[in-house]
């Protein structure tokens, strides 16, 4: 079979598709994911689109809190379900009760050799009021619930949607959460 040559405009458009490929790939990205944070191991930006079409889990963390056993179960639901599209991200901050007063480097130390995290974590930020990150402020904003302490989560969906928020006195393991995560697993986006 004998190919034509390509018009002049099947050629424009067929040179502009490469161009044309990031603004799809942007275009697919959730809103609320459409954000970029320095990663905690080593401060390179890391953009949460790479997370689009995942289950994700939304926690502010600390290293001295009541609550800080909670990694070994959030490395736990990551490690179980993380095959099945869930990510886990964290989001240590200082903004209750002085708990996360370490830099970075003392952070992901504690994180991996505490309780051996896996799961994305990401630089000390602020979560709360006027300081907020923006992931956070738009987390509050759409479910109307700031992080009242240390370990609240807020699990979005496959689509980029908000399903739920938890306060920090609900463990990795708790029933209500991981039927939550299931549910949100089994959808297709």
């Amino acid at each position: 079979m004998r190919h034509r040559p390509l018009s002049r405009l099947a050629l424009a458009l067929f040179l502009a598709l490469p161009a044309a490929a990031p603004a799809f790939a942007e275009a697919s990205c959730p809103a609320v994911l459409n954000q970029q944070f320095k990663r905690l191991q080593d401060d390179a930006p890391q953009n949460l689109c790479q997370y689009a079409g995942k289950v994700v889990l939304v926690v502010n963390t600390a290293s001295k809190c009541r609550y800080t056993p909670q990694y070994e179960g959030l490395e736990a639901l990551y490690g179980k379900y993380k095959d099945q599209g869930l990510v886990v991200l964290g989001f240590p901050s200082n903004d209750f009760g002085d708990k996360e007063p370490g830099d970075s480097k003392q952070i992901a130390d504690f994180c991996f050799n505490t309780y051996g995290v896996k799961f994305p974590m990401f630089a000390k930020t602020s979560v709360l009021g006027k300081d907020a990150n923006p992931l956070f402020a738009d987390l509050t904003r759409t479910t109307g619930q700031p992080p009242a302490w240390n370990f609240h989560k807020y699990l979005i969906g496959r689509d980029g949607k908000v399903i739920a928020n938890y306060p920090s006195r609900v463990t990795p393991d708790d029933s209500k959460l991981v039927t939550a995560i299931e549910k949100a697993l089994a959808q297709q986006q």
